[in-house]
């Protein structure tokens, strides 16, 4: 049955022109695509069908305007190719994520553009493609991993994309909007907001089936007063709802990157495998202006590509609240004393760059079931007043056999540990926690759990680097809990799920006896991974607990704020030719997860871009 399940939704992948042809993809055929050893491979292949024979053509790339980053024409030691292809664009996006893939999309309608992304595409990854995969995907710490895990100073574990499509391809595939008041304090069109919306929503939105535990949470939290029910909607509105979700009901992951769909493939290329090492700036006149990047390649070689000189040609930063003020500061913006220390030369300062990083801080309760536990991820959602959010993760287990990384979770080699000081990681710190944590990777992810996310959290941190190389994560400090209001929200959203949890409706399904709050939050310690020290009372002190057991839930934000780092429309202050579009912008995480609103925004980014470029003849 699996294996038919994989191989339905191999073919459901293929292009809808193609439809006609997949009937006649059989087992005499094509022996090797029913063979059972597939089902446990990592990668998957798209079938094309060229010429009247029909003869199949294997595209792992889906899309014939993505390639590696090696096929790119022109060297920094050589001469920029004659033929056109790769000698000048009018848009160089920079990131090719969650925001990325639809500004680029949009852009290629009019214009040339090259997307330079730095890692591979997510149809061939079955980590990426599978939610029964989704925990794996975050534990794969290889240099291969769609995910490129970090530590934060306050000793959290996290992780950001490296993939085509970014967070959308490791996240838990939650898609809600953001709410009317978000989109006014951003000085957006709400009707340009509206029609961005339903844009990505045909594309790769669905609605979910419903577990069980998924449907008596949602009872559960009608019963302790998270009211009104809203039924399924994409709207963020109080109360209890079932939002949208990225997986189909196959299973399937639908990310970003198949919203270059909607792309001219005559006018974009997207290079995989690219990784720009900074921004090519001009300084000869009265503000820098952006003449191109320089990238390199899988191979380790260097490129440049050039903007055109066309008035209008920009280079577009998405890179994500990490990546983008990691790469302004690459390539000469940010605070002069820090790249003054990493003698990296200065094209402007701005104190600015890498500050008002946030990270909405999530703390989560294990509950026991004694009935069989369906895996689900985020699709019901209790809304309080109090601006705190209710979800759900349910069924995640994995043997720590199954789970591979190059070195081990904990291994001073390993780059989970790039941001901590290595007084903190000394080998018998480290043998220490393995010994505690044994199965660390398992705990993480077995079992069922209640999750609570604190919404607008006042405590802010910042961003710096710790060296010039680019592919190594930057110092990162969220500062959790640093604000007393933060940790008193948090104080109350544990009651909260205390009582979801202790429910009737809950109860019922759960099959276990009542448990009290310190039993809930005792097994919730033990259960929560953190580089945070334990203190003897995190179970009896609700603040205590919050502090203790806080773990990220992948929406961090800031680090290139509005009118600090970018105007309103995103242009990067003080420079010509310069923007960043994604989550770096946001002082707020929209909505209860952001990836609605960040593919919305490389929408409509990209319809104000060229209407107002071209006007009416934008045809946008």
């Amino acid at each position: 049955m699996a294996l038919k399940l994989f191989l339905f939704a191999l073919l459901i992948s293929l292009p809808t022109s193609l439809s006609s042809t997949a009937s006649k993809v059989t087992s005499t055929n094509y022996p090797h695509l029913f063979s059972p050893c597939l089902v446990n491979k990592i990668t998957i292949q798209t079938i094309f069908y060229v010429g009247k024979e029909q003869k199949p053509k294997f595209n792992p790339y889906r899309y014939k305007f993505i390639d590696k980053a090696s096929t790119f024409a022109s060297s920094s030691s050589s001469s920029f190719s004659s033929n056109g292809r790769d000698s000048t664009y009018d848009y160089i996006v920079i990131g090719g994520g969650t925001a990325g893939c639809p500004l680029a999309a949009t852009l290629s309608r009019n214009f040339s553009v090259l997307v330079l992304e730095r890692g591979g595409v997510p149809f061939t990854n079955a980590n990426v493609s599978f939610l029964r995969n989704f925990h794996i995907g975050l534990a794969d710490t290889s240099a291969s991993s769609a995910s490129q895990a970090f530590v934060s100073t306050d000793g959290v574990y996290n992780a950001r994309a490296r993939v085509l499509g970014g967070g959308s391809c490791i996240n838990a595939g939650f898609y809600s909007r953001a709410d009317a008041a978000f989109v006014k304090r951003a000085g957006w069109d709400p009707k340009l907001v509206n029609e961005s919306y339903p844009w990505v929503e045909r594309e790769i939105v669905h609605q979910p089936k419903l577990t069980l535990w998924q449907k008596a949470l949602r009872d559960s939290l009608l019963e302790v007063g998270v009211r009104p029910f809203n039924g399924f909607t994409y709207d963020h509105v109080s109360g209890t709802k079932i939002g949208g979700t990225i997986f189909d009901r196959f299973g399937r992951r639908h990310t970003a990157a198949e919203l270059l769909a909607y792309a001219n493939p005559q006018k974009l290329r997207v290079l995989i495998y690219a990784t720009v090492q900074k921004i090519v700036f001009d300084t000869s006149g009265t503000r820098p202006r952006v003449t191109g990047v320089i990238f390199k390649d899988e191979n380790g070689n260097q490129h440049q590509a050039l903007l055109s000189n066309r008035q209008g040609s920009e280079v577009i930063l998405s890179s994500g609240a990490i990546g983008s003020p990691q790469m302004l500061m690459l390539s000469g913006i940010g605070p002069k004393k820090e790249l003054q220390r990493l003698k990296i030369p200065l094209v402007l300062e701005n104190e600015h760059v890498g500050k008002g990083m946030a990270d909405n801080p999530m703390n989560t309760i294990l509950v026991p079931s004694k009935q069989p536990i369906e895996q689900s991820l985020i699709q019901t959602v209790g809304i309080t007043k109090m601006g705190v959010y209710v979800e759900a993760s349910t069924g995640f287990g994995q043997s720590p056999e199954s789970i591979h990384t190059h070195y081990g979770v904990m291994s001073d080699k390993n780059e989970l540990f790039s941001t901590i000081p290595a007084k903190q990681r000394r080998p018998e710190a480290t043998q220490a926690y393995i010994r505690r944590n044994k199965y660390q990777l398992h705990e993480a992810f077995n079992g069922s759990f209640i999750l609570e996310k604190l919404a607008y959290p006042i405590s802010r941190g910042h961003l710096s680097l710790l060296n010039t190389n680019v592919d190594d994560n930057p110092s990162v400090t969220f500062n959790y809990f640093k604000h007393p209001v933060d940790l008193q929200r948090c104080v109350e959203a544990i009651r909260l799920v205390s009582k979801v949890v202790t429910s009737k409706r809950f109860l019922n399904y759960t099959q276990c006896d009542k448990q009290n709050v310190h039993e809930m939050l005792s097994l919730s310690v033990k259960a929560n991974i953190n580089l945070r020290p334990k203190q003897v009372n995190d179970t009896k002190s609700m603040a205590q607990f919050c502090k203790d057991t806080v773990v990220t839930i992948w929406h961090y934000h800031g680090g290139c704020l509005v009118g600090k780092v970018v105007s309103p429309d995103r242009k990067v202050l003080g420079v010509n030719r310069l923007r960043v579009i994604d989550g770096s912008t946001f002082d707020e995480s929209p909505g209860t997860n952001p990836q609605a609103t960040v593919m919305m925004m490389g929408r409509y980014m990209g319809v104000k871009i060229l209407r107002k470029r071209l006007g009416n003849k934008a045809g946008v």
